[in-house]
């Protein structure tokens, strides 16, 4: 690198923050520390009126629970504070002015209804778009068509008006982009932005450019959907002279709905019941994603997220890596240590990532399987609580052992296996018909005798030992009894290891339910 890595993720406050916002972030922040840089977080947050009260803070608290770290923020502070643009908000004039004098942009007075008219003769003329550019700006009301005087006037005057980047009329935009190679656009297509309104507060496009300059950020990482702003900021940075301090940019690949076509949307994980966003959201605005814009609507949301449906940190961070970044060998489970060594730019896709729910819960499955039983027992002794179930933990981390084969999600332990938390109220009718007989209550009976005269708690292989022993001794096979020694125990024929479900209840628990099963039968 020529100069210090420092990238940022820049989102803006309009609500809850998108899985595709936390893939961007992570990839910042695995260049940024692979390089020894700066990762910076920057709001974005000139729109004032599309302002989510709560949406900055729900922000923060996701990227700490995905243990994205950050160097400098708003919370956290640095050399280039404030880290809000709507803080920040005197500096961006002057560059506005700057460009005014220096012929790259001009004073636009159009009213909204001057605007709409102009729209409306673009349809009767059946042009391809409206766009306010080197040819329609010649016909509209700005300090380009007015005389100098007028335009002086209008200013002192305090009436609104907005400054607007002059596109030239004709040439090539270029950039190289990381990810996409070289980029090329007709300066035609490009439309003369807004960069200030009269209120004084700058666009997203001129913000942008101009806080990445003085912040010194030294690569652009971020969705594909600003591809077709990237020329409007290559202009900007060159208008401002700046060119030679523009950072490389690098345009990620769209996250895909789970058919593999189309962006996915919060309406995609609603549809097929999965979360999008990475903690839960009761915010005070819904989201519609449009062309890659986000735009709050009047109706209250509710979303569920990655956390609360019992998905480990590390297995999201490590199945979005997976989302558009593919390493060099066929290696899927990487640690965070891991993936900062081995990811690079250059193996980013330009196609699409189709989002692929099974596939997360496979990461949660492995990450599961790989976490230790004391530590998914906090997780569990947490969900039972919720349930007003008391576990204690020694118990709780066995179950964990004794389950973490088995299930996605460490809720799954209270759903598929209700049994090692309480006797069961009912048992298989199927099996109670067919295999309660009365060999097996026979052996049932010994089971429980034998259960009470002992003096200690018996593992999985002595449980084992002792039910083939009693078996033998009265002249049946063991497999004859267990799928009723199943159902006498938890009520119904599925679940773990029968022994292992035995040694986690304990030795008096076990024959109590023994117990209750035999009374079921006499009475």
């Amino acid at each position: 690198m020529t100069r210090p890595v420092r990238v940022r993720f820049a989102p803006s406050p309009t609500g809850p923050l998108h899985i595709g916002g936390v893939r961007t972030a992570l990839y910042n922040y695995l260049f940024a520390r692979q390089h020894r840089g700066t990762m910076i977080l920057r709001i974005e947050d000139t729109d004032q009126t599309r302002f989510v009260p709560g949406a900055e803070d729900y922000i923060r608290r996701s990227l700490e629970w995905c243990g994205i770290e950050l160097d400098e923020s708003p919370w956290v502070g640095g050399p280039h504070a404030p880290y809000r643009q709507s803080e920040r908000k005197p500096i961006y004039k002057d560059y506005a002015l700057q460009l005014v004098a220096n012929g790259h942009a001009y004073y636009a007075f159009d009213t909204a209804e001057e605007l709409e008219a102009m729209r409306e003769r673009a349809k009767v003329e059946k042009a391809d778009y409206f766009g306010y550019n080197s040819i329609s700006r010649l016909q509209m009301k700005n300090s380009l068509t007015l005389a100098p005087t007028e335009v002086a006037d209008r200013l002192a005057a305090g009436g609104p008006y907005n400054i607007r980047l002059k596109v030239p009329a004709t040439g090539e935009v270029v950039l190289h982009d990381l990810v996409r190679g070289l980029v090329s656009v007709q300066a035609n297509t490009i439309d003369d932005k807004v960069l200030l309104k009269s209120d004084g507060m700058p666009t997203y496009h001129l913000a942008n450019v101009v806080d990445d300059y003085l912040m010194q950020i030294s690569h652009v990482i971020r969705g594909e959907e600003w591809l077709p702003s990237a020329p409007l900021h290559v202009l900007l940075y060159r208008f401002l002279g700046w060119e030679n301090a523009m950072p490389q940019f690098a345009h990620l690949p769209l996250l895909l709905k789970p058919e593999g076509e189309g962006k996915l949307s919060k309406r995609d994980g609603d549809r097929l019941g999965f979360p999008v966003f990475p903690l839960s959201w009761d915010g005070a605005a819904a989201l519609s994603e449009e062309d890659g814009e986000e735009a709050p609507t009047t109706s209250p949301t509710a979303a569920s997220g990655f956390r609360e449906a019992g998905y480990l940190p590390a297995a999201l961070i490590n199945f979005l890596a997976l989302l558009g970044w593919h390493p060099e060998t066929d290696q899927e489970i990487f640690e965070i240590s891991e993936l900062i060594t081995h990811f690079s730019l250059d193996r980013v896709n330009k196609s699409g990532a189709r989002f692929d729910i099974q596939k997360a819960k496979w990461f949660n499955q492995q990450y599961l399987k790989a976490t230790p039983e004391p530590v998914l027992a906090l997780a569990l002794v947490a969900e039972l609580h919720g349930h007003g179930v008391d576990c204690p933990p020694e118990k709780a981390a066995k179950i964990c052992g004794l389950m973490k084969e088995r299930i996605t999600f460490v809720k799954d332990i209270w759903t598929d296996a209700p049994f090692l938390f309480a006797a069961p109220a009912s048992y298989d009718e199927t099996v109670v018909a067919n295999k309660w007989n009365a060999a097996f209550l026979t052996f049932l009976e010994a089971f429980q005798l034998a259960l009470q005269t002992q003096t200690g708690e018996l593992d999985e292989a002595q449980l084992k030992e002792l039910a083939h022993q009693i078996a033998q001794n009265q002249g049946i096979k063991p497999g004859s009894v267990m799928q009723g020694l199943r159902v006498a125990v938890t009520g119904t024929t599925t679940g773990p290891d029968l022994m292992g479900s035995m040694a986690v209840l304990g030795r008096q628990a076990t024959a109590q339910r023994m117990a209750l099963a035999l009374d079921r039968v006499k009475n």
